[in-house]
């Protein structure tokens, strides 16, 4: 059974997509930099900002799916621009800080779909476990 994680971010209603999903133990996101106040894709700022913003957000859902950063097991993060790899992983060891690291690939596009937007994750994470 699939359910839809109940965070505060969330996609327009037109759009049909879940901004996160349980699948069993797993949790299914994808993050792009919001604005705060309407959750709408925003491209302010440069690669540290929304690069801080996306995994922010991530560290948001994953708590209301029941899990965190350290249950990440795998992410594939999109750039725009290779030249910002080094900033984004800057503002990434942050996030994740010691090992075990997820599984990752980091992969640059032409463009997103979020207007001026830099950076876009996709994320499977473990949930934690429940004591009985």
């Amino acid at each position: 059974m699939i359910e839809t994680v109940k965070s505060s971010i969330v996609n327009h209603p037109d759009t049909p997509i879940s901004n996160a999903v349980l699948a069993g133990m797993m949790v299914y996101t994808v993050q792009v930099p919001r604005d705060p106040d309407t959750f709408g894709p925003s491209g302010d700022g440069d690669i540290w900002h929304q690069a801080d913003r996306v995994f922010s957000q991530l560290a948001h859902v994953l708590e209301c799916a029941g899990s965190d950063m350290r249950h990440v097991a795998q992410m594939t993060i999109y750039l725009v621009n290779q030249d910002d790899a080094a900033g984004m992983n800057e503002v990434y060891k942050h996030y994740f800080p010691t090992a075990p690291y997820p599984n990752r690939a980091t992969v640059v596009v032409k463009q997103l779909l979020g207007p001026n937007c830099l950076i876009e994750i996709v994320v499977q994470a473990m949930r934690k476990q429940v004591a009985a």
